[in-house]
């Protein structure tokens, strides 16, 4: 009994390794203090406007318009794409929700296909069994940051009615595919600030638009339906309700806060490579036994060091290791429920073909501590998970 309250102490004095931390290291405090100063708090003030250049600098696309999340960012791109009921979205059942509802609330239908096993993203061969005459758009997942293969998927949207190819980039500020950065490989690109990211604001996120005819409808559609922004321009001598559209904009709090993230992406996204570069060293023998899989990067494409996950050999191995690990002060959680096995899935939703691959990667995938401060932590992380493996062999 002594032993096991001494074990019991020695746990609970542990330092607690978070799966993920908000980096504080530029100016964020400094530029939020300026932003009250200014006078201005609500939307489209001097630091929306700087975050958006900053945007459009690292995306390279021609327009970047700042979002109070990336939820609103992907309601915003189905609006764009004037989606109405019975109109059909290709994209994968593995991604979060945000990414059918944008689809589902303009009474459109998300249609599901299969990923593919090695990258984790949408399958081209899957998408291009779902097409019917009814396909509108397809919506690519860039998965952990690493671009879903868009090439292949433009020349598949072209041939299917000449629909649109939406990023959702929310995990890939950053990456790049074939030399071209996250957010301009699409019609439109959505990314995520929410703490959980790369580069965060607590909440909040982007829209790139890379057609030009949808700058003018974008800015309508993020103020309300009204062309508030062409009245401030004076462009017009007064503005009014002239389409659809809702609150988009994020606080200038906000943008303070990003603005200060945006500037030191390069480092913070270095760091986070040299984590996950770390990582991979670590479990590669453990692949090589065939204990468990690690990421794999598409051809021609670079990460931003978003996730690094890891997949175990089935549902009850994920679960010993995620209990090890919690016992040892560490977060290591597993990810998405896929949407076609969701309640609300079976009411708006279809699927096409077996989805397999997405089952099974939600049963086994498991995702370790990323964070721009976990700096020698990590060995921490990565002895308590050798130690896992050393003492729970192949089941």
């Amino acid at each position: 009994m002594e032993n096991l309250i001494n074990s019991r102490k020695a746990i609970t004095s542990l330092k607690k390794i978070p799966f993920n931390k908000t980096a504080l290291a530029g100016k964020e405090i400094e530029y939020i203090r300026d932003a009250v100063k200014r006078g201005q708090l609500s939307g489209d003030g001097f630091y929306t406007f700087e975050c958006q250049k900053v945007i459009e600098r690292l995306t390279s696309s021609p327009k970047a318009l700042l979002t109070h999340s990336c939820t609103a960012a992907l309601e915003m791109a189905a609006l764009l794409c004037d989606l109405k009921p019975g109109d059909e979205v290709i994209m994968p059942s593995f991604t979060f929700v945000s990414t059918a509802n944008a689809v589902a609330l303009r009474g459109a239908v998300p249609v599901f296909v299969d990923i593919e096993p090695e990258t984790l993203n949408i399958d081209p061969k899957r998408v291009i069994e779902a097409i019917t005459s009814k396909t509108r758009a397809i919506f690519a997942v860039h998965y952990a940051g690493f671009p879903a293969d868009m090439d292949t998927l433009q020349k598949i949207a072209i041939e299917a009615n000449n629909s649109f190819l939406i990023e959702d980039a929310a995990q890939a500020l950053g990456s790049t595919y074939k030399g071209r950065p996250c957010g301009s490989l699409g019609d439109l690109a959505t990314f995520s600030f929410h703490e959980t990211k790369n580069i965060s604001s607590g909440e909040g996120g982007a829209l790139t638009i890379n057609k030009r005819d949808f700058f003018k409808r974008a800015e309508i559609i993020r103020e309300k339906g009204t062309n508030r922004s062409s009245f401030f321009r004076g462009q017009v001598d007064k503005y009014t309700w002239v389409d659809v559209g809702s609150s988009y904009l994020p606080g200038e709090l906000n943008a303070a806060y990003l603005l200060a993230q945006l500037e030191i992406t390069a480092a913070i996204s270095a760091e986070r490579i040299r984590l996950f570069n770390r990582y991979m060293v670590a479990f590669s023998s453990l692949e090589k036994l065939d204990r468990i899989r690690l990421p794999r990067t598409p051809p021609e494409s670079m990460g931003n060091g978003h996730m690094f996950y890891l997949l175990m050999q089935n549902l009850d191995d994920r679960m010993a290791f995620i209990n090890h690990m919690r016992d040892n002060s560490i977060m290591t959680p597993f990810h998405y429920v896929p949407l076609h096995s969701s309640p609300a899935g079976a009411l708006h939703t279809r699927h096409v073909g077996s989805l397999n691959n997405t089952t099974r990667v939600s049963e086994v995938l498991v995702r370790m501590p990323m964070f721009f401060e976990l700096g020698s932590d990590i060995e921490k992380v990565i002895d308590i998970a050798i130690k896992y493996f050393k003492t729970n062999r192949k089941r």
